[in-house]
Order: structure tokens, then sequence, then C-alpha cells
């Protein structure tokens, strides 16, 4: 069985407005999610804590990042998408990502 993957209301245009490269590099990466699952390690994947996980798509023009938790049985939500500019995941992203995931686990 394949894996479902929903979005966040806007999320899916967060991704389309990210440069073509992360955005090429994004699709594809959720496109492997949706057939294997999300545990595609590193540098793809990565857990974040309290069950909110980091998707990577890192192309020339920088580096797109979603973060995305896990429903009942085999669903993905993302959460939130944005290109990264610093090394540390912004507090006020990961903040929005951690409010979203109690809210959609809360359904």
């Amino acid at each position: 069985m394949n894996w479902k993957i929903d979005f966040y209301h806007g999320v899916d245009e967060q991704i389309l407005a990210m440069p073509p490269k992360i955005q090429a590099r994004m699709l594809k990466l959720l496109e492997l999610m949706e057939k294997h699952g999300a545990n595609l390690g590193t540098p793809h994947t990565e857990a974040m804590g309290g069950g909110l996980f980091e998707i990577r798509a890192k192309a020339q023009e920088g580096i797109g990042r979603g973060l995305f938790c896990y429903l009942q049985g085999k669903h993905i939500y993302v959460l939130h998408a944005f290109v990264k500019k610093s090394q540390k995941t912004p507090t006020a992203d990961l903040a929005l990502a951690r409010q979203r995931q109690k809210e959609v686990q809360q359904v």
C-alpha cells in the first residue's frame, strides 16, 4: 500500500512558490515518500523531536524545507514549507509547524 500525503492549507502553494530546482527536488522527494514512506534517511529526512520531521530539498538556489508529521496508518501530513536561509531552522517556522501538528492530530 502506498503512503498518503496531505498538505496543510496553503503548503502546496508554498512549495510551488519555491525556486524551480528546489521545487523540483521537493516534489521528487515527496513522490519517493509516497512510495516508500518518510524514512528516506539523511540528508533527505530527519526527526525534529516530538513527532515532527523535516524533509530537505537541496539545489543550487538553496535548501527547501518541509516540516511534517504522521497521522493514523500510512498517512503523512506536510505542515509547513519554506526556503531555509540560515544554518538553524527558524524558531517561528518550528513553532508554526508544532501548532499545526497539534491541530491536525486532534481531528
